[in-house]
């Protein structure tokens, strides 16, 4: 019932149907009864939230270069391009949108733990690196602007720029 619910919430929202969505639009797409969509999330937000968490949940695999500043560039490459999917593309829009502060957190929590296994990998090779907080305000926070609030590309210059800011020289 799960996959049959996430699956009518991916196929509404990349047919553009993001504003009305709806439970019982999404039940009857699923095949379910509404109730029981009701019963499992509660609200089209907490649906939201349940299908992007299960969306990013190790969809990126975490690089692994040897260097901090490869597994950034790659990492950061690799999100720009699941960024870049017109279906991923709405499915964030709509979550951030109908999900406010918890779609967000939906949004960023597993790229979070991506980029803290990265920066937590070069610390056990003995090497400083920044902060989370700065590794996500650098290289997250403007992905996600971008992508969610901009018609602007997400190219690969431009992810290594965004490395290149984090970690000069």
């Amino acid at each position: 019932m799960r996959a049959a619910v996430h699956r009518a919430v991916k196929e509404l929202v990349a047919e553009g149907a993001g504003e009305q969505l709806t439970i019982p639009v999404v039940a009857a797409r699923a095949g379910v009864h509404a109730t029981t969509v009701y019963r499992r999330w509660g609200s089209v937000a907490d649906l939201l939230a349940d299908v992007m968490t299960s969306r990013f949940s190790g969809d990126i695999v975490v690089p692994d270069t040897g260097s901090l500043r490869g597994d950034l560039e790659r990492y950061a490459s690799d999100l720009a391009k699941d960024l870049s999917d017109p279906d991923t593309l709405a499915l964030v829009r709509a979550t951030i949108g109908t999900g406010g502060e918890q779609g967000a957190a939906a949004c960023r929590g597993e790229r979070q733990q991506q980029l803290e296994a990265v920066l937590g990998r070069e610390q056990a090779r003995g090497n400083q690196t920044p902060t989370l907080e700065h590794a996500t305000d650098a290289v997250l926070a403007p992905l996600y602007y971008r992508a969610v609030f901009t018609n602007l590309p997400l190219t690969p210059e431009w992810t290594r720029a965004l490395v290149s800011r984090l970690l000069p020289g």
